[in-house]
This record gives structure tokens, C-alpha cells and sequence, in this order.
């Protein structure tokens, strides 16, 4: 889902660059997870601180425009999505009201934001209490304080690595232990953008250097945009590929996901269809469901079916972005989104699963989780800062009172 500006990114980067080498490094955070790698069966066939943009001129058209047709704030929510299982699991007598939820202080080690624009340093991350952030960027020393971690990203682009295999060995041995977020988005053609083939060709060599720069590295595949149906398709093919490549079951200590609701049809606005698809539409979102707390659980369900299913059950799973990338008068006003944030967090603290989820994590479905974003100028809808001044937003601010 983030943002394509990397030409106005990089720029900032590099007038930043200065006085992000003066940095101390700080001393890295414990690993969340535990460096096991899956056993799995095999899947029927039906020197600086660098940041490694990845060049695209390709436009983002997630959000329709207010010229095209779309619903809306004051039409009727639109009908259910036939092609979407919506399964919840029964209420809990301990989920934490409305009025009186705060974010467990035990727990905070889970909570992460992406920091689209600018260097983490820059913000105030010890008011927001996060455990980790994550900039899809590559760096040697992460410029983030004591007790946050950084979560490093691999990017694809054709049919190259950002970082290049070389690099990635480099980073990975001098930050032991890190998390990797392997591809942002391939399924997506304005972000990475690879058909399922180049995929398991680019996995292998960033698993194969992050590896011999760190052996304990925790490295997360997926990093698809919304697990739905076509989505999951696109990661069997994957698979598949990858076991006919290797003669191995694809390799992880985790996995990764974005967790958003766009619509799938191609050359229309939402996510498109996967390359190497030949589908004209997958499941027909429209713009309100971006914020349906309904949806956004059963897509986690079917995901963590889809991880035990494929033999990599109990492994970590992370949410690595999700938020509401609609503007506020497509019908996300403040309070919408104020619930979405806290009830999403209350999905994520309390659905567990120990069939589906991780046993060493109580059964949880989901370990850790990153909202998009601290602010991004293009997708302000989620912003917890005004950018031009750093000020908070009032979603900022409910975020620091739920984490206080």
C-alpha cells in the first residue's frame, strides 16, 4: 500500500542523510520471534545509513476519484460481498469496553507504525510507545531508540533485489537477530510488481544473503496486500513454483501480510489483479468496506486456514500494514477511524486460535501488527502527525490515551 513518491523520498533521504550517519546505534531489541523454520509438506499442484527506494513511475490509483462513480457518505453501506466468508469468532466476556480499553502494557512490544516520510528519528515515538517501526527501507543503523525495533524490508522491482544480495548480507551481519519483511506488495503492479515465478527467484537469493550475514535472522515471507482469494492464488502459485525450483518447501520464520479491503478488478481503482493472473476481478470491494471490522477479521481467519493448510501452522504472523486509506468525506470521519484503530487492536489482543495460531503465543493469530501511518500526505486518513508541523493529530492523540 505505500505511498510511490520514493523520487521525493530519496531526495529527503539524501539532505537527511547527514545527520542520520551522526546517529549513535543504538543497542538492537530482543527478537520477537523464535528462529524456527517451517516443516512443511509438499503443496498439491491443481557505509551509511542507505535506504534502497525503489524507482517507479507507475500512478497509485487506490482511491477513486471524486469524479468517478462511487458511494457516497450518505448512501446506504453497500451489500455484503458474496464472494467473501466472514467468520467471527464468539465474543469474549473479557474484551475491553469502548470506554475503558487501554492497550495492555505488557503487550506494547507488538504495536508498530510505518514512517513514510522522513527518519523515525524525527518523530516522538516514545509518546506513541511502539515496539517496532518500519520505513520499507534496508539500513545499516536503523535510527530508532532503545527498546523499538526496526523491521527491515526487502524490495523487488523487475527482476532485481533493493537492497542487492550483496548489501543485504552486509546489513543482516551487522544487525543480528532483525526481522525481514520480504517484498512490499509484488502482488500489486505499482508496487513491487512481479508475476509469481520472479517472486520465488528474488525470495530465494534475499533469503540466501540475509542468511549468510545472519544465520538467526527472522525473515517473513507473503507481503501481499490483502489475503482474499485471488491473493491466496497468487502465494500458491508461489509456492508451487518455488518447490519446483528447489526441490524445497519455501523457507520462513514468519509470515507477513498487509490487511486492507480494495477492490480487485482490473484497471479499475482499489489493488488491480496480481501479475501473472490472467483474472479480470477478484472480490469486488467497494470503498466502504475499507473500514468493515467485519471483513478485516474473517481476512485473517482465512489467512491463518491458509498458513496451517500449507504446513506452515504456528508460525508468526505479521500484520505489517493495515489501516483506512479512504479520505475522511468518502465517509471516514474521525470517530470511524478512531474505532477501527482500537477495535482492530482488540481483535488482535484477544483471537486465538491453538489449532491456527501460535502455540508458544497462546494461540494467537496475529504477534504484531503496524498501522499505516504515522503520516503520509498522499493517505492523511490514518495520520497520528500533521506534517507540516508535527503536532498530533486528534487520532495521534486517541492513540496515546489507549496506550497511556
Amino acid at each position: 500500500m505505500q505511498f510511490n513518491r520514493w523520487q521525493l523520498m530519496g531526495g529527503m533521504l539524501f539532505l537527511g542523510g547527514a545527520a542520520l550517519i551522526a546517529l549513535t546505534l543504538f543497542p538492537s531489541f530482543p527478537a520477537i520471534f523464535p528462529a524456527v523454520t517451517a516443516t512443511l509438506e509438499p503443496v498439491p499442484v491443481s557505509v551509511t545509513v542507505t535506504m534502497f527506494p525503489v524507482p517507479t513511475g507507475t500512478p497509485e490509483p487506490l482511491v477513486p476519484t471524486a469524479t468517478a462513480p462511487f458511494p457516497s457518505a450518505t448512501m446506504p453501506s453497500p451489500s455484503p460481498i458474496a464472494t467473501v466468508e466472514v467468520i467471527v469468532p464468539p465474543p469474549s466476556d473479557t474484551l475491553p469496553s469502548a470506554r475503558d480499553f487501554r492497550f495492555p502494557e505488557h503487550e506494547l512490544w507488538r504495536l508498530g507504525v510505518s514512517v513514510p516520510v522522513d527518519s523515525p528519528a524525527l518523530y516522538d515515538l516514545a509518546a506513541l510507545r511502539v515496539g517496532w517501526v518500519m520505513n520499507w527501507g534496508a539500513l545499516y543503523s536503523p535510527p530508532v531508540p532503545a527498546g523499538v525495533e526496526f523491521f527491515q524490508t526487502v524490495r523487488f522491482k523487475g527482476e532485481t533485489l533493493y537492497p542487492n544480495v550483496g548489501t543485504l548480507t552486509a546489513i543482516a551481519a551487522t544487525n543480528p537477530g532483525a526481522t525481514w519483511l520480504v517484498s512490499n506488495e509484488a502482488d500489486v503492479r505499482w508496487q513491487d510488481n512481479v508475476p509469481p515465478e520472479v517472486y520465488v527467484a528474488l525470495y530465494h537469493d534475499a533469503y540466501t544473503a540475509i542468511k549468510a550475514g545472519d544465520p538467526g535472522a527472522i525473515i517473513a515471507a507473503g507481503g501481499i496486500a490483502q489475503p482474499t482469494p485471488l491473493r491466496l492464488q497468487y502465494l500458491d502459485l508461489v509456492l508451487e513454483g518455488y518447490l519446483r525450483a528447489y526441490g524445497e518447501l519455501l523457507p520462513a520464520q514468519a509470515w507477513h501480510i498487509h490487511n486492507y479491503m480494495l477492490r480487485e478488478e482490473r484497471d479499475s481503482w482499489g489493488v488491480d489483479i496480481p501479475p501473472g493472473l490472467p483474472d479480470a476481478t477478484g472480490t469486488l470491494y467497494e470503498i466502504d468496506d475499507s473500514g468493515n471490522l467485519d471483513v478485516f477479521q474473517s481476512q485473517i481467519w482465512a489467512f491463518r486456514r491458509w498458513m496451517t493448510e500449507r504446513g506452515y501452522g504456528g508460525l508468526p504472523l505479521l500484520v505489517s500494514e493495515f489501516g483506512i486509506p479512504m479520505p475522511e468525506d468518502y465517509g471516514f470521519p474521525l470517530e470511524r477511524v478512531q474505532t477501527f484503530l482500537r477495535e482492530t487492536w482488540d481483535f488482535f489482543l484477544t483471537a486465538t486460535d491453538m489449532a491456527l495460531g501460535d502455540a508458544t503465543d497462546s494461540g494467537r493469530l496475529v504477534q504484531a501488527w503496524c498501522w499505516y501511518s504515522m503520516g503520509d500526505p498522499n493517505y492523511a486518513t490514518g495520520n497520528l502527525v500533521n506534517l507540516d508541523s508535527f503536532v498530533w493529530t486528534p487520532l495521534g492523540q486517541a492513540w496515546i490515551q489507549l496506550v497511556e
